[in-house]
Order: C-alpha cells, then structure tokens, then sequence
C-alpha cells in the first residue's frame, strides 16, 4: 500500500477542518445561490428574471445600439478577470518558485516551522482556486459572445414569428453567461480564503467563515437585492 509522504502527517484534523470548510462554503454557496427557495430568490435568480425581461424588450427597440453597448460591456468585465486571474495564477508560480522567502515570512507570523511541501499545497489550494476561477470567466466570455451572435440574430419586425424564440434563446444564453461570470467570482472569494492557510488553520477556518457570510449576504440582504424585489407598481393608495 502506498503511504504518503511524512511531511504531510504535519497537517493536523484542524487544517482538513479548515480545508473541507472551505470547500463546502465553495460548493455550497453555489448550490444555495443557484437553487434557492423561489419565495426567497437570490440576486442571481432575481437578475436572471430581469435579463429574460431584457431580451425581451429587445425584441421591439429600435435603435438597438443601447443593447449591444451593454453586452459588450459584460464581455470586457469577463476580460478583465480572466486576465486578472491568470495574472494571479503567475503570482503563485512564482511563489513556488521562491518559497523559501514565503516561508521565512510565514514563520515570522506564525512562529512555525513546518516542511517545504506544506507550503506547496497550501499554495496549490489558491492555484486551483485561481484556475477555476480563470476557465470560469474564459468560458462565460464565450458565452457572452454567442448571445451577442444571437441577438444579431433576431429579426427587427417585433412581429416576425422567430423574434421571441430567438430572443429566449439568447436570454438563457446570458443567464448561463452570467452563471459562470459568478461563479468565477466565487473562486477569486475562495482564492482569498485558502491564502489565510499561510498563516495557520484557524486563520483558514476563519477566512472560509468570513467568505461564506460576505456571499451570502450579498445575496440574500444586500441593499441591492432590497431594490430588485421592490414592486414595479406602486401599491395603491386607499387612504380617504
């Protein structure tokens, strides 16, 4: 049977604690986002009703230049993280690559010594963050770009059969766009968590804490979200 390298035996059950923590806040904010409670709907869920709305008002707008500002507007924002984090993804290789400074810092804080693989698999943790996060955002960048292929697509007669299929066609498009966009987000969150692990478990356990309550939050008691489940009508006035 193959046993595993000595230096791993360093990890103790609160640093598999702090790691299964912040895969389940990973996982598990993605689970209750998506699929929350439609008598509780989450940003995204909210978000995802408004952009089926977008297209399709699009259908009847004319000029349609406002729409194609706006979609190429999601396109660079999902530029922007890819190559931020593929930026990101250089720094840890160079991290991998000068450990030893890592470590003398680390230790100062943390008053440890521990082996040089410890260092490379809590650094491997925020890689696979990181990469996650960047075919995320690759991906929804794609997908961005067929819905704006699809929207090219609609005939401009609001009245042409093919206009609303073709329009709840991109409409999903977007929203599974949008999907991975956040999801990418989710990572670069946990990204930042899993290097809190360089200072120690508790400090990882935490970190994936604090992550789980800043998504949350900005999902389900943001300010924002408020705003998205007011009325579009204003209630009626019954006073005398």
């Amino acid at each position: 049977m193959t046993r595993l390298p000595p230096e791993l035996y360093v990890f103790t059950l609160v640093d598999l604690a702090g790691v299964g923590l912040l895969l389940t806040v990973w996982l598990g904010t993605t689970l209750l986002i998506e699929h929350a409670p439609r008598r509780f709907p989450s940003t995204s869920n909210l978000m995802a009703d408004y952009r089926r709305e977008w297209m399709v008002q699009f259908v009847s707008r004319d000029p349609r230049i406002f729409d194609s500002q706006v979609i190429g507007q999601l396109r660079q924002g999902t530029s922007f993280f890819a190559s931020a984090s593929l930026i990101a993804i250089g720094g840890t290789l160079a991290l991998l690559g000068d450990l030893e400074r890592v470590m003398g810092v680390a230790e100062d804080l943390t008053a440890g010594d521990q082996p040089i693989l410890v260092w490379e698999v809590k650094i491997l943790l925020i890689m696979v963050f990181l990469v996650n996060a960047f075919l995320k955002f690759v991906w929804s960048n794609r997908l961005f770009g067929y819905c704006a292929v699809m929207m090219g697509a609609v005939p401009n007669a609001a009245d042409h059969p093919a206009a609303l299929p073709r329009a709840a066609k991109a409409a999903e498009i977007n929203i599974t766009a949008a999907r991975g966009f956040n999801r990418g987000l989710r990572s670069l969150y946990c990204a930042l968590a899993a290097a809190a692990w360089l200072l120690g478990a508790w400090a990882l356990i935490a970190a994936a804490a604090l992550t789980a309550l800043v998504l949350l939050r900005r999902e389900f008691t943001s300010a924002s979200r408020a705003v998205l489940m007011r009325p579009d009508a204003p209630p009626d006035d019954t006073r005398t």
